[in-house]
């Protein structure tokens, strides 16, 4: 379903390490689109990346400039996990009702390669956060909602 606005909402939806913002990276001057990245915003903020209360917060402040922002025909993207399907279905909604179209990326990568990959990023010290362990990625794993071939349909063919 191709919408009459070029504006859209890209979802970028995977487990840590699975290369969103890599990805989200590429796409930004491409479509073009501003990127909100919540892991970002908590590290320049100085905060802690595990403390879920004000993940839940920052979110929820970023829906809302994501909201205002397609409101006025800029595209974003959204390249934290979405590992909810409610998640994505009220992103999805959300810009729906702004008439704008919604794309979903979801990367998927082996649990070892994940790890691996965190690992690398650990070591690197790219990341301020604590390291993410195998034991975070196996909990991760049984939480997370992969979309299906039927979610799919829900959004707009990519470019």
């Amino acid at each position: 379903m191709k919408q009459k606005s070029s504006t859209r909402l890209v979802l970028i939806c995977g487990l840590p390490a699975s290369g969103k913002t890599t990805l989200a990276r590429q796409l930004a001057p491409q479509i073009p689109a501003i990127r909100l990245d919540k892991d970002q915003w908590t590290t320049q903020l100085g905060l802690d990346v595990w403390d879920d209360e004000f993940r839940v917060r920052l979110e929820r402040q970023l829906w809302a400039l994501t909201q205002e922002l397609l409101a006025q025909g800029q595209s974003v993207i959204l390249e934290w996990g979405h590992w909810a399907r409610v998640e994505r279905d009220e992103k999805r909604l959300g810009a729906r009702a702004l008439g704008v179209g919604v794309e979903l990326y979801y990367l998927d990568a082996p649990l070892d390669e994940l790890i691996e990959r965190a690992q690398r990023r650990n070591a690197s010290g790219e990341l301020s956060a604590s390291p993410m362990s195998r034991a975070h990625f196996e909990r991760w794993a049984t939480i997370f909602q992969p979309p299906d071939e039927e979610e799919f349909l829900l959004f707009d063919e990519q470019d």
